[in-house]
């Protein structure tokens, strides 16, 4: 995808997930625009960084858009989205830029799992720092010292976090896979715990991954499949 566009348009540009990759573009060069329902630090830091940024979603915001990424919490009749059916503008959802990003590298670290995954995610980002090795960093909240939720290194390993909720981690294909925990979350998007728990299987096997696991806790089936 990368050598094909350059203009590319996020729906929800504010939100914690999307504008860590926003940024991560806008700093390879790319044109970046995007749209959110209201006004926020997040859409100013982005809009200091070259991004251009609407408040408000408006079919007009696309404009020469090559690319629309949305999150899963865009409902699919956003205005925007229609547009960009209307002018068969290829539509991806946030994780799936985020399998296009890690990509790049040749060591990808995606950490799974329902609670600590941002800390879990910055702290291999610290190590790899400390040891010289300049990773890109993609998480899904401030990173203190580098004061963003995103950072574009020059080395050849990426650390993501790997969010669950609507099976969106499936659209990753990490070299490492980390899983820090397994607890009942997100049923709105699981049939039951079983399915939570083959999903977090199929994340760590889909891409025969290494994989890392710290407290790991799989729930009895029983307990929870009522």
């Amino acid at each position: 995808m990368f050598r094909k566009v350059n203009k590319i348009h996020f729906v929800g540009i504010g939100g914690i997930g999307m504008s860590g990759i926003a940024e991560l573009l806008l700093n390879q060069g790319f044109d970046v625009s995007g749209s959110d329902i209201t006004e926020s630090e997040i859409t100013e830091n982005l809009k200091q960084k070259g991004a251009l940024i609407n408040i408000g979603h408006n079919a007009s915001n696309l404009k020469e858009s090559e690319v629309l990424v949305y999150s899963s919490a865009v409902s699919m009749d956003n205005v925007e989205l229609a547009k960009a059916v209307e002018m068969q503008i290829p539509i991806i959802k946030r994780a799936e830029m985020l399998g296009e990003l890690i990509a790049l590298k040749n060591t990808s670290i995606a950490v799974g799992g329902t609670h600590g995954k941002t800390s879990t995610s910055s702290m291999i980002g610290a190590l790899l720092s400390e040891a010289n090795l300049d990773p890109t960093l993609v998480v899904g909240g401030l990173v203190k010292n580098i004061n963003s939720n995103s950072k574009l290194g020059s080395g050849d390993i990426v650390v993501v976090e790997a969010d669950e909720y609507d099976k969106s981690f499936l659209q990753l294909k990490p070299t490492i896979a980390v899983i820090t925990n397994i607890e009942k979350e997100h049923m709105d998007c699981y049939l039951n715990m079983q399915d939570l728990s083959d999903s977090f299987v199929q994340f760590e096997t889909q891409y025969h991954s290494q994989l890392w696991l710290s407290n790991l806790m799989l729930m009895n089936q029983k307990k929870y499949n009522q």
